[in-house]
């Protein structure tokens, strides 16, 4: 029998451009995003990845060009009924002031005619998940709570009504670095956000990497690269690709480098053997980024780490030696 086809994307855009006065803000897009893919919207401020977005829910109405969701032509949908069906997320929230936290999380599920004791429950659930208990916070008022409470119940609003597709503009963009790293890490754990295409917007290089299945870069409205955060830093297409993540470059390849591909490098510990793993010493998998195993060894001062599968702890020195000569093996990527 023949192999059944893929399925088609959730989002189909072709030959997409849009104009304001005599300036092109999104210069003749195409570009499909798969289902359960998360795709980030990067570039410098002006590169229109804010009027993109806006497109694909019909806030901006473009000049010419498709968009297809679920095989559906946007233009075909009343902008209401299709806004229902997708989930939005702004930098500011945008929560009904005089709505409380519960209500404010039932709207969609209220306009689309669900029962109010499953919009309830679906309300709790999300909340708990998102560290908001429906005890503490359901009958708060917007004005209440934290800037990074606030960006929670929107999450959780986008999400309760369960779209396929969820629109993210800037959402951790006005959050102090720590409130925005929990929110991001949060974002990233929810389990309702995998089963979701998502496309997401920021100016955050480090955000587009931690989050991103596959990253579009912007510039004049047009895509200077589109693909998997590694390859655009290893594979840069052009000249602006490569500057734009140069000032980040080290950082972002600790990101991408695993534990396994350091390994090799490891310096003999000399001839007395593999020193033994200090009591309490964190382990991680060898699929582990480089980044996220500076980051245990800084959280948990042990000063050593076990490696699933390495034959001896790795002091954080020996971790940066091995990933400088890996590096330096590479030709220390990005062409």
């Amino acid at each position: 029998m023949p192999a059944p086809a893929p399925p088609s994307p959730v989002i189909r855009v072709s030959h997409l451009t849009k104009r304001f006065g005599a300036q092109v803000v999104v210069d003749d897009l195409s570009f499909e995003v798969a289902a359960g893919e998360t795709l980030v919207l990067l570039g410098p401020s002006g590169c229109g990845k804010t009027t993109l977005l806006k497109t694909l829910n019909r806030l901006i109405e473009p000049d010419g060009g498709t968009i297809e969701i679920n095989g559906r032509d946007v233009r075909q949908q009343a902008p209401e009924a299709l806004r229902r069906g997708i989930g939005y997320v702004i930098q500011q929230v945008g929560l009904l002031p005089h709505y409380t936290v519960a209500q404010n999380v039932g709207v969609v599920p209220g306009l689309l005619g669900r029962p109010a004791a499953e919009t309830a429950a679906r309300t709790a659930a999300l909340l708990e998940r998102l560290h908001l208990p429906a005890a503490r916070f359901a009958d708060m008022l917007p004005a209440q709570l934290s800037g990074g409470q606030q960006q929670r119940v929107g999450l959780a609003r986008a999400l309760a009504a369960d779209p396929p597709v969820i629109l993210l503009d800037e959402p951790f963009g006005a959050l102090d670095p720590i409130t925005r790293a929990a929110v991001r890490r949060d974002f990233r754990e929810l389990d309702e956000l995998r089963r979701k295409t998502v496309v997401l917007v920021t100016h955050d290089v480090t955000e587009a990497f931690e989050l991103a299945d596959r990253i579009m870069l912007l510039n004049n409205g047009r895509i200077q690269q589109l693909g998997a955060p590694r390859e655009l830093l290893e594979h840069p297409a052009n000249d602006f690709v490569r500057s734009f993540f140069q000032a980040e470059r080290l950082a972002l390849q600790m990101r991408v480098t695993t534990l396994a591909e350091v390994l090799p490098f490891v310096e003999s510990t000399g001839p007395g053997g593999p020193a033994p793993a200090p009591a309490g010493a964190p382990a991680l998998p060898a699929t582990a980024s480089v980044q996220a195993a500076v980051a245990l060894l800084g959280e948990t001062g042990t000063g050593h780490l076990r490696i699933e599968g390495a034959p001896q702890p790795l002091a954080l020195g020996q971790l940066l030696a091995a990933f400088g000569r890996a590096l330096g093996q590479a030709g220390a990527g990005g062409g």
